[in-house]
């Protein structure tokens, strides 16, 4: 249709049809992917302009769905729905995506899925089908859809790139459902346009100043303009009478349809009914429920003579606000006796969830037979995937339960499930119900770490309102001394739980809070000599840290790191589980630096994202990916490490989440040495360390920019910087500190300082028994030794830190003992080391360490130019990420599957790679040099 054509359609329509036209003729010519929500009040048109995308998409497969206003929640209905099309093409996906599809669905039975490997599974399913012809999905109500359905389409178009796809949604004026994405807002017409419309529907004259009103007051909502000759009476029209205020809103529309509907005979209102309250307006299941309620479908043909309802294969209301109309203006004896008929209509077998939310909605008081069939809806529902309708059902089901015991403990099921998807306020209210029956000890205690587990993750977030991370940490160690006795285990992941709170909150905390959390983990462990989990040893290791002193705790934290590290070559699950207690990710990582493992920290982060990524489980890969580019940092890989910490937020981003301050980021660009954008990050992070009460952060801050400035020869700074981190002690990061303001110190003329810092520095260090820890600390030794002694310090620290794969603090090394050479007048030695520091920083890309060697070279004769930092091309970060992955011999699929993307997306970056690189074949991969 031209677009000439789509005006005289849709009147005054022609920017937004000018939008998809466009959004339309970019798919076709090949220009990757193109996603569009369009957002606006009900009946502003956003259905029509659907409809107009649909008739632009000639040679298109076109898929949809439209969701339907209902408080039932079915996992993945929507997506089923609009995938049904295209499982012809279900082979074609890598087999964990084709299982994972297969049990969200309902078609086979395996593992719980991860809903974001389902999304992945959508992504390639919609990739698949596309190869054949340009795809057009069309999703319309979206914020009707079932939750999962809603988050996984969301997680599908901000994954969407290369592949020839159009994805357009309709939403209501819901700014949460799927925000973020490209957006057109569809508003009222212009006055023009209103009083064109309004004309082309009257049937005989009006008198302007009605129709100026009418105009005024429906505010160019289409659907109000159009509804005017049903719901307004020609003595309305005629004489000028028009209430003001009531055409304005939506709900004065359907109030229009009410008074239609009411209009209607009794038994046409009761199958108007019946339809409303059944959402997937199954043709057959509304005759077998009309046939329960004893009235003829005949009865329906006045509705469908005045255009409510269509009465075909689907039941179809003409407008979703026709369906609330006759729902909502039901009594709510009508409403129970049209679920009941639907609820013996619905074959038990077939369709067991569907004919449970019936039973539940015609019961008239408490019902423990429906309660007990939703509590068996809410476990399938997991099973598949979807935690969202677990939760609605076992909502449900707790409002039914007349058992006052059983009620409570599914609140706490509910509350739970609510928890998992996010819906902190919903399961609030559950867990005030639970509190109102009788709940045992154990219960009170479960009421209160999930309290304090929401407000500890809304806290690392960033939520707004969010609680102080110290305020979060008191109700997690109440729950776990209830717990203590009870369950032991949930007690000391409780007790972890608090401390990591706590451990985050750092300075901004109470003096002795950290202290004292860690005291009460160790009286619970007092009398246990046997700790079956590693994750309790991890538990009595800090807590002996924390509580005993610098010289307390490193045995147990040993005996957890390596446990761990057995587990997880034998026990892939084990490390999901890890990676769901909040807060262990930094109690693991924390250890290891603490005890200046890098063993540990190369294999409990390998083992992180290894199993994130072979399960699909895109919750908790962020953190895994997080935790894994630091261990690039320290290796020198900033390319790497920068992949990564990109990876990660943009899942964080495609998933919907809100994303904590990434640590390492702020460390990846101190070590980069760029003081504008790294003194940007770090003014930022200190900031929202102060707000959320995370003091962790300004510790962090701090030793990023004695980095920073240590690099940049500005010693003062960072003394300062290292100065003000070292004044409370954040454990697995105050040794690093403590290294800078040796640096700081002794270049400042501080020797008091430094002294004390190398004193803090060797306790910990030194005790670490490690090339990395004894290696750091004979560096900081050497810069404070006398000439006679600094040599031999120089030369041990960089013979074990070469045995270590910690680049940075080796490069550190040459750069410092090519200083002190320099300061001693043996020059030809220096270059030496100053060469070799000045290439390693600048191949990693430390430019202000590579300039700092570079500038010592000169002072030694030399003649050296300024480099250009890391790597000789122009790859993205996501392009060297598959450019790497692709010269390891994974294939595209394999590719895909790793970093969540489709084929066509890896087949589009490859491409460009090629292009970047002046190469033809995936086997040149392997031979040029692109990454550091």
């Amino acid at each position: 249709m031209s677009g000439q054509g789509a005006e005289q359609r849709l009147r005054g329509r022609a920017p937004e049809c000018q939008v998809l036209h466009s959004l339309i003729a970019d798919v076709r010519s090949g220009d990757g992917s193109r996603v569009l929500v369009l957002r606006g009040e009900a009946g502003v048109g956003k259905t029509a302009l659907l409809d107009e995308v649909h008739a632009q998409a000639t040679g298109f497969r076109v898929v949809a769905v439209s969701g339907v206003e209902s408080d039932m929640e079915l996992a993945f209905a929507g997506l089923q729905q609009l995938c049904a099309p295209l499982m012809n093409h279900l082979e074609e996906l890598p087999e964990p995506q084709r299982e994972a599809l297969n049990v969200a669905f309902g078609r086979g039975i395996g593992d719980t899925p991860d809903r974001f490997l389902v999304g992945l599974a959508g992504l390639s399913l919609l990739a698949a089908a596309a190869d054949e012809q340009p795809l057009l999905c069309i999703v319309d109500d979206a914020q009707w859809l079932d939750q999962v359905t809603q988050q996984t389409l969301g997680f599908i178009a901000r994954r969407l790139l290369a592949e020839p796809v159009a994805l357009v949604f309709a939403v209501r004026e819901h700014p949460e459902v799927l925000a973020g994405l490209p957006e057109l807002a569809v508003e009222g017409l212009s006055d023009t346009d209103a009083r064109e419309l309004l004309d082309s529907v009257m049937v005989g004259a009006i008198d302007p100043r009605v129709r100026d009103r009418i105009v005024a007051e429906t505010r160019g909502i289409p659907l109000a303009i159009l509804e005017v000759p049903r719901s307004v009476s020609a003595t309305e029209l005629a004489g000028g009478f028009w209430i003001s205020g009531k055409r304005s809103s939506s709900a004065a529309v359907e109030h229009g349809f009410v008074r239609r509907i009411q209009a209607l005979p009794a038994p046409t209102r009761q199958l108007l009914l019946l339809a409303a309250a059944e959402p997937i307006g199954d043709a057959a299941l509304f005759m077998r429920a009309a046939a329960h309620l004893g009235v003829p479908v005949d009865e329906l043909t006045p509705a469908e003579d005045d255009g409510l309802i269509e009465f075909g294969p689907r039941m179809r209301f003409h407008h979703p606000l026709i369906r609330s109309a006759a729902y909502r203006a039901a009594e709510l004896g009508d409403r129970r006796a049209a679920h009941r008929a639907l609820a013996d209509a619905t074959d038990p077998q077939a369709d067991p969830d569907r004919r449970a939310w019936h039973a539940a909605n015609a019961a008239v008081g408490p019902d423990d037979s429906v309660a007990d069939e939703l509590e068996r809806s809410a476990a399938r529902a997991q099973t598949r995937g979807g935690i969202a309708a677990a939760a609605t059902f076992l909502e449900r089901a707790t409002a039914l339960t007349a058992d006052p015991a059983r009620r409570v403990s599914r609140a706490l099921a509910a509350a739970q499930a609510k928890r998992d998807v996010a819906a902190s306020d919903a399961a609030h209210e559950l867990l005030a119900v639970a509190e109102l029956g009788r709940p045992s000890d154990f219960q009170r205690a479960v009421i209160t770490r999930l309290r304090a587990q929401m407000s500890f993750v809304r806290s690392r977030a960033g939520e707004p309102g969010a609680p102080q991370l110290a305020d979060t940490a008191t109700p997690l160690l109440d729950a776990a001394r209830q717990l203590d006795g009870v369950d032991d285990y949930s007690s000391r992941e409780s007790f972890l739980e608090a401390i990591a709170a706590l451990m985050y909150a750092g300075r901004l905390a109470e003096p002795d809070a950290l202290t004292l959390a860690a005291d009460a983990a160790r009286a619970a462990l007092r009398d246990v000599t046997e700790l079956p989990r590693p994750v309790d040893y991890l538990l009595r290791g800090i807590a002996e840290r924390i509580a005993g002193g610098v010289h307390e705790g490193a045995a147990g934290m040993r005996t957890a790191l390596q446990a761990m590290c057995d587990q997880a070559e034998t026990d892939e699950s084990a490390v999901g589980r890890w990676l769901k207690v909040p807060g262990f990710p930094i109690m693991q990582e924390t250890c290891a630096h603490e005890l200046w493992d890098e063993v540990s920290l190369f294999k409990l982060s390998s083992a992180a994202v290894r199993h994130a990524r072979a399960a699909g489980a895109l919750a908790g890969l962020p953190r895994a990916l997080v935790y894994r580019a630091g261990v690039h940092l320290v290796s020198g890989e900033f390319a790497s490490a920068a992949q990564l910490l990109e990876e990660a937020d943009s899942i964080t981003a495609a998933t919907g989440h809100l994303s904590p301050v990434r640590y390492h980021a702020l460390l990846l660009a101190a070590w980069r040495g760029d003081a504008a954008e790294a003194g940007r990050l770090l003014d930022g992070a200190a900031a929202d360390g102060v707000a959320r009460g995370e003091g962790r952060l300004l510790g962090l801050t701090g030793y990023a920019a004695a980095i920073l400035y240590n690099g940049l020869g500005r010693y003062q700074e960072a003394f300062t910087a290292a100065s003000t981190a070292c004044e409370y002690e954040d454990f697995g990061i105050y040794g690093w500190c403590a290294f800078e303001l040796v640096e700081a110190a002794t270049r400042t003329g501080d020797g008091e300082t430094a002294a004390h810092a190398l004193d803090m520095l060797a306790e910990r260090a030194g005790a670490s028994g490690t090339d990395w820890g004894l290696g750091a600390l004979a560096n900081a030794r050497a810069m404070m030794a006398d000439d006679d002694a600094a040599e031999a310090l120089f030369t041990e620290a960089i013979e074990r830190l070469g045995r270590t794969r910690i680049v940075v603090h080796l490069a550190r090394t040459r750069l410092l003992y090519g200083e002190w050479l320099r300061r001693v007048n043996r020059r030809t030695d220096a270059r030496s080391q100053l060469t070799e520091a000045n290439e390693m920083f600048t191949r990693i890309g430390a430019q202000a360490f590579a300039e700092r060697a570079r500038r010592e070279l000169v002072a030694t004769g030399e003649k050296v130019r300024k480099q250009q930092a890391g790597t000789n091309s122009d790859l993205t970060a996501q392009e060297a990420q598959i450019a790497r992955l692709a010269a390891d011999g994974l294939t595209n699929q394999e590719i895909g599957a790793q970093l969540f993307i489709s084929t066509h997306t890896v087949e589009w970056h490859l491409r460009k790679v090629f292009v970047k690189l002046g190469i033809t074949s995936r086997r040149q991969l392997r031979t040029v040099s692109w990454a550091s």
